[in-house]
């Protein structure tokens, strides 16, 4: 059995913080689960671009609010309460709205090893 609680992983090298975002990375590949677990805090008014090539990738927002714009296609709301999935590789824009941090509970198949931040194209890279 994995216990770990979201303190211990904030207070380790799970913490990863980028310009617009923090990912606290609970669950990783070296846990050998198939998939990876992370809270992800979107700091207020700020757009991130992202494009996962290679992983799959389910969120739920636990709390804020913002919105996922996808590229060539629609935006959609987001607020507590609202899951997407990103099924198809869907490139992105992910904005939290001004004053109103997002925070996200995210899972990814395959699992992330841990020191992923999104490249020049939003993509993280695929670790065999």
């Amino acid at each position: 059995m994995i216990v770990r609680t979201l303190d211990e992983c904030r207070n380790s090298e799970r913490r990863v913080v980028a310009e617009t975002w923090e990912s606290v990375r609970m669950l990783l590949k070296d846990d050998k689960m198939g998939f990876s677990f992370h809270i992800t805090t979107i700091f207020e008014g700020t757009e991130t671009h992202i494009h996962y090539q290679n992983h799959l990738e389910s969120v739920y927002c636990m709390s804020g609010e913002g919105e996922i714009e996808v590229v060539g296609g629609e935006t959609y709301p987001i607020k507590p309460g609202t899951l997407y999935i990103l099924d198809k590789h869907d490139e992105h824009y992910l904005r939290a709205y001004k004053g109103k941090e997002m925070v996200m509970a995210c899972v990814f198949n395959p699992p992330i090893t841990g020191a992923e931040v999104h490249d020049e194209n939003g993509v993280y890279p695929l670790v065999d």
